[in-house]
């Protein structure tokens, strides 16, 4: 071998015959199965190849390649190792000029088909797979780095080394899955920006084939093997491709698409911690990268922000019909499989809403401002066609709006809550539902609390000392006092509404409590100040007053969420005498009525009074006592004696409340309002009522102190209070009228169909018959 080798070395032109006769030698010995000759003829061909290195050279590889194919075609396993370990030396060496001619098809099929050997011998069988991947390994060191080797990224043959590696990565014998996975990570290192799409697919087409989903034990870990072995700047790559077969199995089973969305969420996670910038919007396929020097490290993707939300959202309604398409069939069909069914969805519902989440989280605000008026977009506003929406459907958008505003710290109140984001907010905020409720409270809670104070207000309370506390806040910045100008009465009517649903829990007193603690701390100046008192003495008025039936435990919890909130403003602004007029009804209360208290009332079985004593003045917060303590030039105390009265929109006429779709309930709306009760038409009479009739001194008294109160009215409120209430005052008088008009101009429906003109086009509309409704002597 020393002789054969210096010839070799010293006549390179002769190493193609040298390799020619080699390789004629070895086809024979193996035809004849002598394999010591074979062992001796490819240990000689190895240590040739590993001593020369010249220009020559390339012939004689190619008979060399020649016979490690041979070796691999036999059925022997020792040939078929000896092969793969004489490829591997040859995948090691570093050839100083490329190959234009040479190909790694065959080598790329039969490495993989090694890998998946099924042989009956285990040892066998493991040392099969073993070599396989090592021979695997080879053509990705030989071949990755060469550019006219490209061709090996090419589907043909990712389909190949792609799943043979993850085959064994799956299987329990640590061997193989190691050194699989090590070959994995090595293929996924090297693979550049255009490649990645082909090393992707089939991951997914093996993780499908093998039902790998469900579980989804492999697929996270797969995952998370490849996003931590990917070029930071290729992450895009792989959240793009997990989006689009989530879109792709968007009609499989609920724990299928659970396992995929719970993949996602994995990718999402470890790419945001390693990546600077994120394009927000896609404009002819070129990414438009937003500030990433003003912002810390986070998420970059490939796929806009709102592509990725906008899929995410259509998924999460998607699951959301699902659910109630099982829930309707469980009255029909059987109830155990539509239960299940149902349950399962909300594994779905519940992974996506944690993936928007954790998404959001990883945002810049800048960013996380566009993706709130994104996702409230997809919520129905009161008024629209769509508002009747199942609150189901509804409630899932803010959760994901909680999850993304938390720690959101918007510079000022005007960006991080446009009126586009406030309205359909606030509507949700409307609907039957406390825990929905409550969610919007939290979303509040998230973008008004830029200085973390939240936790130090958990729990509605009175509290002794705010100091204590030691609350950060600044001063109120032109911008906010300008927002609480435009936005002040949206915000105080929906906490007044919010307060008397009859379906209020503790949590909602809480948040409502903190909702009105934050506002002072963030956003509240001397005129804010005012209007906050004006509204806790509107909750009281209204309790005491009573003209909605509320219950006792929602009236008693107002109450006491007024005392708390006092209690807290008072010494906020630091002013001894209103603190001292707080301070004698609090100890009023917890002598003689502790139920107006929220450490009682929230307690549980805390007994309620039958009623609430009205004229006993010392329990109850005077307007006139708050206004003589804040006398002076920093507060307009006049306005104190101003009642607040919320505002009417359109959200009160078209909510839940009151619903003007059906022509009967119109039609009686409009009879009530304007006949007298029939209580009063049947009022007896009796020299009282006689006497009342003819005494007309009492009805100018009132109608002087009637007027008095609407000139102080327009004299002291807000300019924007006195226009909204004209303009709802107008705009509910238009829509009666428009209402009106309507039913009496409009034909009725035919099932033959009836012909409108919109925008100048004619459109056919066609009810069928079973939707009609006639009248009950047209019935039979």
């Amino acid at each position: 071998m020393e002789k054969l080798t210096f010839y070799a070395v010293s006549a390179p032109e002769k190493l193609d015959r040298i390799g020619a006769y080699l390789a004629e030698r070895l086809s024979r010995d193996v035809l004849r199965h002598r394999y010591g000759y074979v062992v001796i003829a490819m240990e000689a061909l190895d240590q040739l190849l590993m001593a020369c290195h010249s220009q020559s050279i390339k012939p004689f590889v190619e008979s060399f390649l020649h016979m490690v194919a041979k070796l691999l075609e036999s059925q022997e396993p020792d040939l078929q190792v000896l092969g793969t370990n004489s490829f591997v030396k040859f995948a090691n060496i570093e050839e100083d000029t490329p190959s234009y001619h040479r190909r790694y098809d065959f080598f790329v099929s039969q490495f993989s088909a090694m890998c998946h050997s099924t042989h009956e011998d285990p040892e066998t069988r493991t040392r099969i797979r073993v070599a396989g991947i090592k021979g695997l390994q080879g053509v990705v060191r030989k071949t990755v780095n060469d550019e006219l080797q490209a061709i090996i990224w090419e589907p043909q043959h990712m389909n190949k080394l792609i799943p043979s590696m993850l085959f064994n990565m799956q299987e329990r014998d640590e061997n193989p899955a190691a050194l699989a996975e090590s070959c994995f990570r090595e293929l996924l290192g090297r693979a550049a920006y255009g490649n990645m799409n082909n090393a992707l697919r089939p991951v997914l087409v093996h993780l499908d084939n093998h039902g790998l989903w469900d579980p989804n034990e492999f697929a996270v870990s797969c995952f998370r093997i490849i996003m931590y072995s990917i070029q930071a700047q290729h992450s895009h790559h792989v959240i793009q491709q997990v989006l689009g077969h989530l879109d792709t199995h968007n009609k499989d089973t609920p724990r299928v698409r659970a396992g995929i969305v719970q993949v996602l969420l994995e990718t999402v996670a470890i790419a945001a911690k390693g990546s600077v910038g994120l394009p927000l919007v896609n404009s002819t396929n070129v990414y438009t990268w937003m500030n990433p020097a003003d912002s810390p490290p986070n998420l970059c993707l490939g796929p806009t922000v709102l592509e990725v939300f906008n899929t995410l959202l259509k998924h999460l309604r998607m699951s959301v019909d699902f659910e109630m398409g099982a829930d309707s069939r469980r009255g029909s069909a059987s109830s155990v499989s539509s239960r299940s069914k149902e349950s399962e969805e909300r594994i779905v519902q519940n992974a996506i809403i944690q993936t928007i989440g954790f998404f959001g989280g990883n945002l810049p605000d800048y960013q996380r401002a566009e993706v709130m008026m994104f996702i409230m977009g997809k919520v129905p506003v009161y008024g629209t066609p769509c508002h009747t929406l199942d609150t189901v459907k509804i409630g899932a958008h803010p959760i994901n709006i909680c999850n993304v505003t938390s720690g959101f710290k918007a510079k000022t109140m005007a960006a991080a809550l446009p009126p586009l984001f406030l309205d359909p907010l606030f509507s949700i905020s409307l609907m039957e539902d406390s825990e929905l409720r409550q969610l919007v409270l939290e979303i509040l809670h998230n973008i008004i609390d830029r200085h973390d104070n939240r936790a130090k207000l958990r729990g509605i309370r009175i509290i002794p000392n705010v100091a204590a506390l030691k609350i950060k806040r600044e001063k109120i910045s032109k911008q906010d006092v300008s927002f609480m100008k435009k936005h002040g009465q949206q915000l105080y009517r929906h906490i007044y509404l919010g307060c008397k649903e009859e379906d209020n829990v503790h949590k909602n007193f809480e948040l409502l409590f903190t909702a009105l603690a934050l506002i002072t701390i963030e956003l509240a100046n001397e005129e804010v100040v005012i209007d906050l008192i004006r509204l806790a003495m509107a909750l009281q008025d209204m309790v005491l007053a009573n003209e909605e039936n509320m219950p006792m435990f929602i009236r008693c919890s107002i109450l006491a969420l007024v005392a708390a909130y006092l209690n807290f403003l008072s010494q906020m602004i630091a002013n001894p005498p209103f603190c001292q007029h707080v301070s004698k009804v609090l100890e009023m209360r917890n002598l003689e009525a502790p139920y107006l208290l929220p450490e009682h009332i929230f307690r549980e079985k805390c007994p309620l009074p039958s009623t609430l004593e009205k004229d006993n003045r010392s329990l109850y917060f005077q307007t006139q006592e708050i206004a003589e303590s804040l006398a002076g030039p920093s507060y307009n105390v006049e306005r104190l004696s101003v009642p607040y009265v919320p505002q009417v929109t359109d959200e009160d006429r078209l909510s839940r409340r009151k619903s003007f779709v059906d022509t009967i309930s119109l039609q009686v709306d409009l009879l009530s309002s304007s006949l007298p009760d029939k209580s009063q038409l049947a009022e007896e009479i009796t020299f009282e009522t006689l006497k009342k009739a003819i005494d007309t001194t009492g009805l100018e008294e009132q109608e002087k102190e009637k007027r008095r109160q609407v000139i102080e009215k327009f004299q002291k409120a807000p300019f924007e209070e006195i226009a909204a209430h004209c303009e709802s005052k107008a705009n509910m008088l238009h829509d009666r009228l428009a209402q009106i008009f309507e039913l009496t101009i409009r034909p009725p429906p035919s099932p033959s169909g009836t012909v409108t003109i919109t925008a100048g086009h004619a459109q056919y509309h066609s009810v069928p018959v079973y939707e009609m409704k006639f009248p009950d002597l047209c019935v039979y």
